[in-house]
């Protein structure tokens, strides 16, 4: 169960005085912009109020949308209420967000806010029944758009580099279910559908060139990529490259996962240097893919990141190391770089994960791959300072400028004709 969300404070400007009256707050210079033009003469009124709409292009055009993507998982008691944590997406300028589920009650509070949703589904055994897949989709999915972008929907999570082979035999038959259930309901022009797999469904990833899928997993893999090339969709990996620092940090550079600067890595098969490890892995994929006939898939990250925390045997689990991968990768991101194999195909990820879940099982790790802390406070400086937690999924502090703006217009609207 989720917590209540704590009681906003009172704003600044609603203080009563000792005689309780409201203290007078000092005029916004946007206000006093809107007096000047209502007092001055009709023409100089049409002019001014042209340079109000301008100014609204120019508030809405400021803060483009981050370039990455990020993973809103909730497996914890201490969250807070997706209202607040679309108010704190939204002043982030975070457009894209991927669940593990598809929680009515977040695609609800991102309703009308115009953030792209991945929505998830693990139940794999009823998903094979078209006519149950097609149920979900028309109840879990359909009824949020178009007010909330839903743009793909995963089958599964890391089904094959698990063990259960029932699993694995259901995975592509519940994936075209979902697929026909979306085109039966007109859905196929907004909605994809893919999978997201671990990269340990490679048996070789290095050198980048020499990547193989593991070959007990050919008869899945094949025809999985074939329906990713018949229906347009990504082949999404979680790849993590804190684990292979984890267990071998005698053998593996820190400066190469965290992409510092560092020699980097020569492909000699073909001569490409890498300067870190997400990059190779990327491109390991590829090379797998290719070794299967397919060189026209694209590869995204549907989860990568590092914990801030971890058990005393985690080595390489710091706030610095978690600030240090995140940032330089975010950096990397906004630049639009390429991998060295694909250099003019940016790549594209979703950062995992938004919060620190108190309730993940495992290593004390898994409970700290968190940017924030439940009650919005950055784990670690991101340039995340402004970032701020909101009572309305449609009012951030982002927004705020444009709708004054917008106010000021409808005022002068009305004051032509008065």
């Amino acid at each position: 169960m989720r917590a209540r969300p704590h009681r906003r404070p009172r704003p600044e400007g609603r203080r009563r005085g000792r005689r309780g009256s409201p203290r007078r707050a000092a005029m916004a210079p946007a206000e006093l912009r809107i007096l000047a033009v209502l007092s001055s003469p009709l023409p100089l009124r049409v002019l001014l109020l042209l340079s109000l709409l301008s100014a609204v292009d120019v508030v809405s055009a400021a803060a483009p949308p981050l370039k990455f993507g990020i993973n809103y998982g909730q497996i914890a008691n201490n969250l807070p209420h997706p209202t607040q944590v679309s108010g704190l997406l939204q002043s982030l300028n975070v457009n894209r967000v991927k669940l593990y589920d598809a929680d009515p009650a977040v695609l609800t509070a991102f309703a009308g806010t115009g953030v792209e949703f991945i929505v998830g589904n693990e139940d794999l055994q009823n998903l094979t029944d078209a006519r149950k897949a097609r149920a979900w989709v028309a109840q879990h999915v359909q009824p949020f758009l178009p007010n909330t972008r839903i743009t793909c929907i995963t089958v599964g999570n890391e089904v094959l580099s698990g063990k259960d082979t029932v699993a694995m035999q259901n995975l592509l038959p519940a994936m075209q279910a979902v697929y026909q259930a979306v085109v039966a309901l007109g859905l196929a022009s907004q909605v994809n559908v893919s999978t997201a797999h671990s990269v340990n469904i490679l048996a070789s990833s290095y050198p980048p060139s020499s990547g193989v899928f593991r070959e007990e997993l050919g008869q899945y893999i094949q025809p999985i990529l074939n329906f990713h090339a018949e229906v347009g969709s990504p082949f999404l990996i979680n790849a993590y490259p804190f684990f292979a620092y984890k267990a071998s940090p005698g053998s593996v550079s820190l400066p190469y996962v965290l992409f510092e600067p560092n020699p980097g890595v020569v492909d000699p098969n073909t001569n490409l240097t890498y300067d870190n490890m997400l990059y190779a892995q990327i491109d390991a994929m590829y090379a797998a893919m290719k070794a299967m006939g397919h060189t026209d898939l694209t590869v995204r990250i549907s989860e990568t990141g590092w914990p801030s925390k971890g058990d005393e045997d985690e080595v390489g689990a710091t706030v610095a190391n978690a600030a240090a991968y995140n940032g330089n990768l975010m950096k990397r991101i906004a630049m639009g770089q390429g991998t060295p194999l694909r250099p003019d195909v940016p790549i594209d990820v979703f950062v995992f994960a938004l919060f620190n879940e108190d309730m993940k099982p495992g290593p004390a790790s898994e409970r700290n791959y968190g940017l924030f802390y439940p009650n919005g406070t950055p784990v670690y400086n991101l340039g995340f300072n402004g970032a701020s937690f909101s009572p309305s999924p449609t009012l951030s502090s982002s927004s705020k400028p444009t709708i004054t703006f917008l106010m000021a217009v409808v005022v002068l609207l009305s004051g032509f004709f008065l």
